[in-house]
């Protein structure tokens, strides 16, 4: 079994406030505990590319995509949304960020028995077709998938986010796409306030209250989804990585450990390898406290060993 983790640079090269929770030094927390975890020695470092524009318009609007393009100053920054900053360097790193999304579809569809983690900055799940959300400026889990199915003819792609908020944009993006099934557990209610209840075949979705223990979460994963991912019988694993329902995660209020996160990365492991030659990409979302998201990332990617 191979595992690869894609990153690049340009991911840690933007600033978006000394006090902002989604800064560079999440992906130096992660680099560190992988370093003393003895991972850093097991895994395959790589270089991602960056997306290119039709590749973005693969999951955003083509005016969007524009739109972002014109409007991000050469100086200074401007806002998307309330939350989302972009300025010139974080626009190459969302290009980063969703490109190395490409690089691991291409690594686990062309070579046997591999997995990849893309350790990246901006997340994405929370970005629309036609809008940025979140701090997400493009939907890196959307395009992901999306350019699987162009490129490898896939008929069934599963996304899988743990983020402990919902991701609104990949719903958003696939509720209609029935090659797709979104499976999204999130704290509820809390941000970004979307309907809990799916209105769609394509989404399932598990809205959990604040002081959710692994237990529990591990209970209704079993119970409520397992079955239906099973059934699915997909031929790629895509995972929204989002580590924010750690108990010592102030962003949220749910009560997982690291050892919760190990035992969804042995599950969605175990899909993969029944159902799709363990063809499994997972993709940094949340998680903003440095220790408990490295840990819980190590704890995460050892699940798939």
């Amino acid at each position: 079994m191979s595992l690869v983790i894609f990153s690049h640079g340009r991911c840690l090269s933007y600033d978006v406030g000394h006090d902002h929770p989604e800064a560079a030094s999440r992906i130096h927390a992660v680099q560190d505990q992988l370093l003393s975890s003895g991972l850093e020695f097991v895994v395959q470092q790589r270089d991602a590319s960056p997306a290119t524009r039709e590749q973005l318009c693969l999951a955003h609007c083509p005016a969007y995509v524009d739109h972002v393009f014109d409007a991000v100053p050469d100086t200074g920054h401007i806002w998307l949304d309330d939350d989302t900053q972009a300025n010139a360097k974080s626009l190459n790193a969302a290009l980063y960020s969703a490109g190395s999304g490409i690089n691991a579809v291409d690594a686990v569809m062309q070579q046997q028995d591999t997995q990849a983690f893309c350790l990246i900055r901006p997340p994405g799940h929370h970005a629309e077709y036609k809008a940025a959300k979140g701090f997400c400026m493009f939907n890196n889990i959307a395009i992901a998938a999306a350019y699987a199915m162009q490129q490898y003819q896939l008929q069934r792609v599963l996304i899988v986010d743990f983020d402990v908020h919902h991701g609104n944009g990949t719903e958003d993006i696939f509720q209609q796409e029935p090659r797709v099934k979104f499976f999204s557990s999130f704290q509820h209610p809390f941000y970004p306030y979307t309907d809990p209840v799916s209105h769609s075949p394509s989404i399932v979705k598990m809205p959990l209250a604040a002081g959710t223990t692994g237990v529990l979460y591990q209970q209704r994963f079993t119970q409520e989804w397992l079955p239906l991912m099973h059934e699915f019988q997909p031929e790629l694993v895509l995972v929204s990585a989002g580590f924010d329902a750690h108990m010592e995660d102030d962003m949220g209020q749910m009560k997982l450990t690291e050892l919760d996160y190990l035992w969804l990365g042995q599950q969605l492991k175990q899909i993969a390898d029944q159902h799709c030659s363990g063809r499994l990409v997972s993709m940094l979302e949340g998680g903003y406290e440095h220790s408990p998201l490295a840990r819980s990332v190590v704890a995460y990617l050892k699940g798939q060993l």
